[in-house]
């Protein structure tokens, strides 16, 4: 798979890859109807349109020609410095072939005055915990309120760069 800037004709597959992906991850966390009221209100087609024309950010899918495989979204902070990756999701058919890597890369190449990535992950989800502390990132804190108004607890973690 290749990585690329997505755009308004990708928002279909992306929606339907962070659908199946969160049921997949966070199910057997949250239960199936708040992970559905969750993907509804985050993933809508609305709120991913919003993020293709936002500034100083990067929409990123991972593409083999037939299928998106994975997908990243990550903006600058008000500090050019700090920049937040919003989301970086593979599909569960295509984890542990290098595509989370991949978009990690190019999140990191996308920003290149960037100092920081920081990220928030459910504590729960250990896959991920697993993979962003094996590519430089390092606990911070928590916050109780994911991704802002969401009430859901998360796990602050942070790369530093150069």
């Amino acid at each position: 798979m290749f990585v690329r800037t997505a755009s308004e004709r990708d928002l279909v597959a992306v929606r339907a890859l962070l659908v199946e992906t969160w049921h997949a991850t966070y199910d057997a966390i949250y239960g199936a109807e708040r992970v559905t009221a969750i993907t509804d209100d985050w993933h809508s087609i609305a709120s991913l349109k919003a993020r293709l024309t936002r500034p100083n950010s990067e929409f990123l899918v991972a593409d083999d020609g037939k299928r998106l495989g994975g997908m990243a979204f990550a903006a600058a902070t008000t500090d050019p410095k700090i920049v937040f990756l919003n989301q970086l999701y593979v599909h569960p058919a295509c984890q542990r072939q290098g595509i989370g890597q991949s978009l990690l890369d190019e999140v990191e190449a996308s920003f290149p005055e960037m100092d920081t990535l920081r990220l928030e992950v459910e504590e729960a989800n250990a896959a991920a915990i697993a993979f962003y502390e094996a590519n430089g990132f390092r606990r911070r804190g928590r916050t109780a309120d994911c991704g802002g108004n969401s009430g859901l607890p998360a796990l602050i973690m942070e790369k530093r760069l150069g």
